[in-house]
């Protein structure tokens, strides 16, 4: 017989491993155990994508600055073969790289860490001088004459007529403010008005602030100099919203291009986003200057891949439910590891949303795999005709949700097609082979896995300790391992015994 002192061996190991890298995690580098426990700091990551001509290349990137409700804690690149600096200019704080030659395709990385401090250490600088005024052809300076006019009559002060401009902008049926919105965007015409009135204003880059965003674009925003106040306030000139929300980085704050190139062409910046629970002391000394462990840990990485981690991880503790329902409970599904693909999906989708799309989807597939069996079609072509089918089913289903002002439903592409088809494909054989009560039972099974699983990645609990914490990925694989050494009935059997206990 086989000695099972090798297998405990080797659950024991990943346990201590797990709760050692768990507390080293903790201990060290700060990390809570239980989300919000600390103060929260955003890392926001630009990458910059160009293609260079051969040429001497020079690149100049606005910087982000210690702000209303942020403090700047750390910020880094990540340039291979290009000279970098970080520098303060009349244009504000900017990232510069420069190199000699380059040729095709190049991707630069700058990533900053703002941690949210209501006391963050600032000072609005003041404009200088007389703003300049907007130059503008006769037809649109008498449009912006009648515009200012009715906003003057209703507004006392700077921050009160640039609220009445922006909601001239936003009238669909103000014909003065849809002609200067034919050659100008919506808040170079409003800062073009306010400069005619001497109204220091300027144009600004707003970040939106959500945890796991990736290739997010920036949003222009306008500042308006608050004589009365001494400060710079921020307008949003779609909805007219006063004020720096929470969630609204300023990232391009002095009125200035956020990206120049020199020497390439077709440039585009895109911004990814992550939150993490840290303490100021630990962002600032121990996980930048860090030269151990986590150098090798998934945070090292480029933010818009660890945004991509953070749903990957969760895929475990999916895993973790799945067995324990099949082995201990003896809950039928149809694929061993097809609910949890469906929950990741959910998690994109929304739970109503999914699960009503779930079923239009395999309903549907149903069906037409029922007309193919009668054609007596080979696997391969008519697997092919299922996973082809079900393109169509969720692009038809897309389009009707989106004519009849359903957006949710627009979600419904984030289902994993080629799992879809094999599920309608299994389902169909087991309704030839078992008939359709097998198919209820297994297929409901699947539904109710995964709305279990999706359960657990959506607790903010779960998704703080996989994410965080490494070690947990380990202490799951033991569980997993010693769930599989079961052997005994599983909970769904146990009503054979019904008759003996009535006995």
């Amino acid at each position: 017989m086989t000695s099972r002192i090798p297998f405990y061996f080797i659950v024991s190991l990943l346990v201590f491993a797990g709760i050692a890298l768990s507390m080293y995690r903790h201990d060290v580098y700060g990390v809570p155990w239980t989300p919000g426990a600390e103060r929260a700091v955003w890392e926001v990551e630009a990458r910059v994508e160009f293609d260079a001509i051969g040429d001497p290349v020079k690149i100049s990137m606005a910087a982000p600055e210690t702000q209303h409700g942020f403090t700047l804690i750390d910020e880094s690149t990540s340039s291979p073969g290009y000279g970098v600096a970080l520098i303060d200019t009349d244009k504000g704080r900017r990232a510069e790289w420069s190199i000699r030659e380059a040729i095709g395709q190049q991707i630069l990385y700058y990533k900053t860490q703002m941690l949210i401090d209501d006391q963050a250490n600032y000072k609005d600088t003041p404009p200088k001088g007389e703003p300049t005024a907007v130059s503008l052809d006769n037809p649109q300076q008498t449009a912006a004459t009648a515009l200012l006019n009715q906003a003057r009559t209703r507004s006392s002060d700077n921050l009160t007529l640039t609220r009445e401009l922006i909601k001239q902008f936003n009238d669909k049926q103000n014909q003065n403010a849809g002609l200067l919105l034919n050659n100008l965007s919506r808040e170079e015409a409003i800062t073009g008005l306010l400069s005619l009135e001497k109204i220091h204003s300027r144009v600004v880059g707003g970040l939106q602030l959500e945890d796991g965003r990736r290739r997010q674009n920036i949003n222009p925003m306008v500042e308006v100099w608050d004589n009365n106040a001494e400060k710079w306030e921020l307008f949003d000139p779609l909805t007219g919203n006063e004020g720096r929300p929470d969630d609204v980085l300023v990232w391009n704050q002095q009125g200035h291009s956020l990206l120049d190139v020199v020497g390439g062409r077709n440039s585009h910046i895109s911004f990814s986003i992550i939150a993490q629970n840290i303490t100021p002391q630990q962002a600032t000394r121990e996980k930048v200057q860090a030269e151990d462990l986590l150098n090798f840990s998934i945070h090292t990485l480029p933010v818009e891949e660890q945004a991509m981690f953070k749903t990957i991880m969760l895929v475990p503790i999916g895993a973790l439910i799945v067995v324990f329902l099949r082995v201990i409970i003896g809950l039928k599904t149809s694929g061993t590891f097809m609910p949890v693909l469906i929950a990741v999906a959910f998690v994109q989708t929304q739970l109503i949303t999914g699960i009503i799309g779930f079923l239009l989807i395999v309903g549907t597939g149903l069906i037409i795999r029922s007309y193919l069996s009668k054609l007596n079609l080979l696997l391969v072509a008519r697997i092919s005709t299922v996973i082809i089918s079900v393109i169509l089913i969720i692009s038809v289903f897309t389009v009707v949700a989106f004519k009849i002002g359903l957006v949710e439903g627009l979600t419904i592409t984030f289902f994993p097609m080629i799992i879809l088809s094999w599920t309608v494909e299994r389902m169909s054989i087991l309704w030839e082979e078992e008939g359709a009560k097998e198919v209820f039972i297994q297929g409901g099974g699947s539904l109710l896995t995964a709305v279990l699983v999706y359960i657990a990645m959506t607790n903010e609990i779960v998704r703080h300790l996989t994410f965080n914490f490494i070690g947990m990925q380990l202490i799951i694989m033991a569980v997993i391992l010693v769930l599989g050494n079961y052997t005994g009935y599983r909970l769904s059997e146990l009503r054979r015994f019904k008759p003996l206990t009535e006995d």
